[in-house]
Parts: C-alpha cells; sequence; structure tokens
C-alpha cells in the first residue's frame, strides 16, 4: 500500500524562489521520493519513507519554518496560521502608514525644513531614526528573510526589497547627518520611500492573502461535510464522542437530520439519506439493513444503528479531500517551467540592478550617487516575481477546486491542462452511456427447457460473479420459485461469461453462460435461438445464452436503459470537434442500437477489457489525443493508457487510482464541462503569465531609466512599490474568477 503523503505548513516564503529552495532542500531529505510546495498555500507535499520531524528540520535548515499538518481538518489549524499573519501584516501597514503619510504631505507641500538649514539638522535625523524603528517593526520580516536566504547562498524577494530600502535609508541618514559634504543636487532623502515602499508592500501582502483564501473554498466545504461528532453505542450506552475518536465495526446512532459520521452498513432501521454530494441526485435514497452508507452524507427521515467500515482517511470523503488537495498542489508543464525561470529570476535582478547603479554612477547627470541610488531601488522593487510565482498555481488551485464543486475530480493539475487538448473521446457502454442498472426484458428458452428453469440455472452460474449483469439476473431469479442449483468449479471468463459444473437431481452437468462469442469459442451452437437473440439486439437489449453439456437450451436478454442526458452529452462533445467512439464488450447488433441512440457513429464491439487498451494506442499512434470514459474497473488498462482517464464513480479506491478524473455524478455532461473548465484555466494561467512577464519585461527597463535620456522620465521608487503590489493582487484577482465560471451544463 502507498505510504500516506505528509502534508507541511511551510513559513517564511515569500515569492517563487523561495519555493525551489524548500522544493530542493526537501528532495535532498534521503527516503523523499517526491516533493511539491505551493506558494498559493504555502504548504508541502512529500511522499516517501521519511518522518515528518526530518522534513521540518530540513526546511528550518534552510531559513524557514515549518509544521505538520495531520488531520483531516488541517484548514481550520492552518486558517487560524493564516487569520493571525494577516493581522500581523494590517498592524504593519497601519504603522508605517502612520509614518509615511505625514512625509508624503510633507514633501509634496514642501513645509519641511531644507536639510542644510538649522531645524533640517535637527528634523531628518529624528525622522531618520522614527523612519528606522518603523522598519525594524513593519519591514523586519523582509530584513530576517533576506538575512536567512544569504546564510543559505540564496536570493529571494525579501532580497530585493531589503537592499532597496535598506540602502534607501543608510543613504538618507548620511545625507541627514553631514548635508555638507555632498552637493546641494545630491541632497535628497528617501525616507518617505523606505516608510512608503513598505506600506504597500505589507498593503499588498494583506490583499494577496486575503484573495488566496477563496481559493481553498472548495476544500472548506468538503472538510464542512464531515460532522465533528459521532454517537457511538458502548456497553449499551449512547455516548457522543469525537470523529476521531471512532474506531471499526463500532456501532453508530444516525438520528434524522444528522450527518452520517464514518462510512459503514447498515445494521438496524431504514431511512433515506441524501447522498446528492456524491450522485448529485437529488432524491433520497432508502437505505435498509445490510445496505452502506458514507459519511457525510445526510440522514433524512427515520433512526438507524451502523457498523463503522471505514473511518479516518480510508472514508470516501476523506479520499476525496485528499484528491482536490493533491491536484491543487500539483503543478503542471507549465507551472514547472515557470517555477525554474522564477528561480533564476532574482540573481538576474541582482546583476540588473548592479549594472544599473553602475551605468547611473559613471555616465549619469549630475547628481550621479542620487541618480543611482534611486534607480537601483527602483528596479529592485518593482522585479520581485511574486506574481510570476503565483501565475500558474493560483489558477490551478481555483479551476480544480471549482471542478470539485461540480463532482469533477482531479488527481493533478496536468489532467485539467491535458482536457482541452483532446481530439478523441472513447466511451464505453455498460454504466457510462448506459445507466449500469441492467434489468432482464425476457427469456426465451428451447422446447424442453422452461424459461424459468433456465433463468434460475443462469441464476445458479451468477452467484459467484460481480457483473452488473449478474444481480439483475439474479434479481429476476428471485421472484420465481424453486430454489437455485448447487455449483462447484466456477470460473469467471473476463468479458465473455461465467461457467461451472451445475449440480441436477444428483447428476452434474456441465454448464456455461455468457456471451455468442464466448460460445463461439466453445464451438457450441445457438441454432433457433439466433432469432430471438437478433430481435433483442435489434432494441438494443444484451442476450446471454446458457449452454448445458456443450448444447445451447436457452437465452436470457437484459435490457441497461440509456442514461437521459448521454446523447446530449454526445452531441456537445461533438459539436466541440471531438470523434466519439463506442468500446465495448457486448455483442455487434447491442453495440450498435445502443450507439444509434445516443447518436454515435464509430462502434467497436465485442473487444475483451485487455484490448480497450490496444484499441486506446491503436488511436493514439495516429495522432489522435484520446480520453477514455469508463467504469474505472474493468476498463482500468484503458483508462491508464489514455491520455485522460475519466472514471465514472462513487470515488472509491479503484475508480480513483485508474483514473485522472472521476466523475461523482456519474453523467457524461461532465465530461464537456471538463473540457470547457480546462480551456478557461489554461487562458486564465496565460493571461496570468502574460501580465506577470509584460510587468516585469517592460518595468525593469522603465525602472532602470531606459527612458531617461528621451522624455527625462525616472520611475520614482514608491511607484514601483505600488505597481508590485498591484501586480500580483492583479493575478490573484484574476485567477479567482474562474470560481464563478459557469458550466454549460
Amino acid at each position: 500500500m502507498e505510504d500516506t503523503p505528509i502534508r507541511l505548513s511551510v513559513a517564511g516564503m515569500s515569492c517563487a524562489g523561495c519555493v525551489a529552495t524548500v522544493e530542493d532542500v526537501l528532495r535532498a531529505v534521503p527516503g523523499v521520493q517526491s516533493a511539491e510546495v505551493s506558494f498559493v498555500e504555502h504548504t508541502a507535499t512529500i511522499s516517501g519513507a521519511v518522518t515528518p520531524a526530518a522534513l521540518v528540520a530540513a526546511v528550518r535548515t534552510a531559513g524557514y519554518d515549518a509544521a505538520e499538518l495531520c488531520g483531516l481538518d488541517d484548514e481550520s489549524e492552518k486558517d487560524l496560521q493564516d487569520a493571525q499573519h494577516a493581522a500581523r501584516l494590517l498592524r504593519k501597514t497601519y504603522a508605517s502608514a502612520a509614518l509615511s503619510a505625514p512625509l508624503l504631505v510633507l514633501g509634496m507641500s514642501n513645509l519641511a525644513p531644507a536639510l542644510s538649514s538649522p531645524g533640517g539638522a535637527i528634523f531628518w535625523p529624528m525622522v531618520g531614526v522614527v523612519t528606522l524603528i518603523v522598519l525594524a517593526y513593519a519591514g523586519n520580516h523582509f530584513f530576517t528573510g533576506a538575512w536567512r536566504t544569504l546564510r543559505n547562498h540564496s536570493a529571494n524577494m525579501d532580497t530585493l526589497v531589503a537592499l532597496s530600502i535598506g540602502a534607501g535609508w543608510i543613504y538618507s541618514m548620511a545625507i541627514a547627518l553631514f548635508p555638507e559634504q555632498t552637493p546641494p543636487a545630491a541632497r535628497h532623502v528617501y525616507f518617505e520611500s523606505a516608510a512608503i515602499i513598505t506600506t504597500f508592500l505589507n498593503l499588498g501582502s494583506w490583499l494577496e492573502g486575503r484573495a488566496r483564501r477563496h481559493t481553498s473554498s472548495a476544500i472548506r466545504r468538503l472538510i464542512g461535510l464531515q460532522p465533528r461528532t459521532a454517537r457511538v453505542v458502548r456497553d449499551g450506552q449512547e455516548l457522543d464522542i469525537p470523529i476521531a475518536e471512532v474506531g471499526l465495526c463500532e456501532t453508530l446512532r444516525v438520528r434524522p437530520g444528522e450527518r452520517i459520521p464514518v462510512d459503514g452498513i447498515v445494521l438496524e432501521g431504514h431511512s433515506t439519506v441524501d447522498e446528492s454530494m456524491l450522485s448529485g441526485e437529488a432524491l433520497p435514497v432508502t437505505k435498509e439493513r445490510g445496505m452502506s452508507v458514507i459519511g457525510g452524507t445526510v440522514n433524512q427521515s427515520g433512526s438507524f444503528l451502523m457498523e463503522a467500515q471505514r473511518i479516518g482517511r480510508d472514508t470516501v470523503l476523506a479520499q476525496i479531500i485528499a484528491l482536490v488537495r493533491t491536484a491543487q498542489q500539483s503543478k503542471p508543464a507549465i507551472g514547472r517551467l515557470v517555477d525554474r525561470v522564477a528561480a533564476v529570476f532574482v540573481p538576474a535582478v541582482l546583476i540588473v540592478a548592479t549594472i544599473t547603479f553602475l551605468v547611473w554612477f559613471n555616465l549619469g547627470p549630475s547628481p550621479q550617487l542620487s541618480h543611482a541610488l534611486a534607480a537601483t531601488m527602483t528596479v529592485l522593487i518593482i522585479a520581485c516575481p511574486c506574481a510570476l510565482g503565483l501565475a500558474t498555481p493560483i489558477s490551478i488551485m481555483v479551476g480544480v477546486g471549482r471542478a470539485a464543486e461540480c463532482g469533477i475530480l482531479l488527481r493533478n493539475g496536468e489532467a485539467l491542462q491535458q482536457a482541452r487538448r483532446l481530439t478523441t473521446i472513447a466511451v464505453d457502454k455498460t454504466g457510462t452511456i448506459t445507466s449500469g442498472r441492467p434489468s432482464v426484458t425476457s427469456v426465451s428458452s428451447r422446447a424442453t427447457w422452461s424459461q424459468d428453469a433456465v433463468l434460475k440455472l443462469a441464476a445458479s452460474l451468477e452467484v459467484g460473479s460481480e457483473h452488473p449483469l449478474a444481480h439483475a439476473i439474479l434479481q429476476s431469479a428471485a421472484d420465481k420459485p424453486g430454489a437455485l442449483a448447487p455449483v462447484t468449479g466456477f470460473q469467471a471468463w473476463s468479458g465473455r461469461g461465467v461457467s461451472g459444473a451445475v449440480h441436477l437431481d444428483g447428476q452434474s452437468v456441465s454448464a456455461l453462460f455468457g456471451s455468442h462469442q464466448f460460445l463461439i469459442e466453445q464451438d457450441i451452437a445457438i441454432g433457433d435461438l439466433a432469432e430471438p437473440a437478433t430481435v433483442c439486439a435489434t432494441k438494443g437489449e444484451t442476450p446471454l445464452f446458457l449452454a448445458l453439456d456443450g448444447e445451447a437450451v436457452g437465452l436470457v436478454a437484459v435490457s441497461d436503459p440509456v442514461k437521459p442526458d448521454a446523447r446530449a452529452a454526445i452531441q456537445r462533445l461533438r459539436a466541440k470537434g471531438l470523434r466519439v467512439i463506442m468500446l465495448t464488450g457486448d455483442n455487434q447488433a447491442t453495440a450498435h442500437a445502443v450507439a444509434a441512440a445516443v447518436g454515435i457513429d464509430t462502434v467497436q464491439a465485442e473487444v475483451l477489457p485487455a484490448d480497450k487498451a490496444h484499441a486506446i494506442r491503436r488511436l493514439q499512434s495516429e495522432g489522435a489525443v484520446v480520453a477514455m470514459i469508463g467504469d474505472g474497473i474493468n476498463d482500468a488498462p484503458a483508462l491508464a493508457t489514455a491520455d485522460l482517464g475519466f472514471a465514472i464513480g462513487s470515488g472509491t479506491d479503484v475508480a480513483i487510482e485508474s483514473a485522472d478524473v472521476v466523475l461523482l455524478h456519474g453523467s457524461l455532461q461532465a465530461v464537456v464541462d471538463t473540457i470547457h473548465l480546462s480551456a478557461a484555466t489554461v487562458r486564465n494561467i496565460r493571461q496570468n503569465l502574460f501580465g506577470a512577464f509584460l510587468y516585469n519585461v517592460l518595468g525593469i527597463p522603465i525602472a532602470a531609466g531606459v527612458l531617461y535620456p528621451f522624455f527625462g522620465l525616472l520611475l520614482n521608487p514608491t511607484i514601483a512599490g505600488a505597481m508590485m503590489a498591484a501586480s500580483s493582487i492583479t493575478v490573484v484577482s484574476n485567477a479567482n474568477r474562474l470560481r464563478g465560471l459557469r458550466l454549460p451544463h
């Protein structure tokens, strides 16, 4: 069994460069197989044979702080940390604004005393001391972050900010203390710039964090489905206990209106349960003794006792939450590329800033030092790569969350990016196009056998089968008089049928029950059963044949009704220019009848489960980008082979492991919605990346002063600080537009 990934909350990251640093130190820990760091959530997800303590120690060695997130409701703990951090940022914003506002007013109104005047000799050093106190409080995280990265021989956004406002303050303080030692034209201080930049950056971080917290709304809603307590029956008494204390095989009482605490089976009583969170069906489902119930669904009318069978991280709800988290934190190819760019971006900016300073100092107009310092400060501030680091992960996180709200579970961000590239859709029939709840429609038999006898013998063979058709036959046979015959030597033939020895009147009879192809392989002719079989198939029913001692004696026709919205979904897929193909193990006539009913032109019938993967590979060899849609069990090889696998299911282990996308509501319409959401998310990522790159590509040269020789324009460091904060907020706000995306279905 695969180890449960370890999640860490990581504090101290300020840009995408930090992400690369933390990922590198985590991957260097012995036993780590993979490590993904989310700049959006400030979390890390690590897989491998390693202890949380070793991971936390590695992160702290790199100059950051970390703590393990180990509960299902991690978000409550993380929300508290985020709220405390936001409160600190707001207090720092107020403190720096209280200083920067008066300085800004004095600077704009020219009311401040001159540096060389007697009043200025006292006023400006005092302003410098007050600015230092404010920077020590409101901007201390920039300097401590820069020091941490310096000790680890790296650089990040904090490095740029600390250098900029630190150099500005040192220069200004030197001018304030020794104004006569510098030319009059160079007597300019940047105390107000340092204070205002700190204000803007703190305010921008607070607004960015506020917007980022909205991206986790899908996870919060999923976690909110799990009750905090459960009523357990122990020693004849009913006790309310925390959900974490519920053990396996414990008996629980579920009362009307309560959420079912964990997954299990009903022991006593009956009720109706709202399972819309999984199935999307508004109608409640009746639950009686022996039936399964899912944690997080809502009990409606009656009270019942249940036995806990899956608890904690093993429940369906916990798997869904884990799947959404993993997908939100995963990185598609474009995200990994941006991370690599961001990792070298800060060192490159430091080089550009150094060149800027040298050019202005040696070739710039008088006063050279003042102009050089202003241009260098502006380059350092405007080049912070926050927006670049957020551009991809913030869109992936919101897109995956939006999909989860619609019952579409994506295993990774790559799946969300891949869906828009699809050209061909391969669709299974049973349980995908059809409802997956078949029923027996008719029984035909040879003259020497009654229809009831044929049905009973077929049901006797199907007792050991788990196929959906077996359940339909057993249910139909239960309504007929008489007992089922004993069967020995049972064997299931994948995609064909079942066989065994049926004991009749003290004699053992070799029996087969399955498709026409199965009987052909066994050299058994169906004889006069061919005519009723043809009639059944043309109506979209599946004919299954019973053979005893090498002779076909009867036929059972099973019908699996087409889903009401299947035809509309197929039409939507074709309208998008997608080629739709049916891959099914059913016979040719039935497959073509169902395909005609939903508007599919290309059908490959009588395909065994193992051969579906070969069919997918053939399509891929022709240049198609193929999605496979199946039930996640029989179609597992094809789902794994396809460029994108869609599993129709309720979030079970098999469905989740075999596919890239799990459609909880079971509707093919969700496939079209996934493609639509994929296109919108990739478009959103491109908008973010375009904005972030354009901001840096245009901003850095302007900040360095390329426009000065032509227009006399030199960007103010204060304006650069406001622009840097605005760029990050713009990226986050643009990504959050996906939360309101209206899907066609």
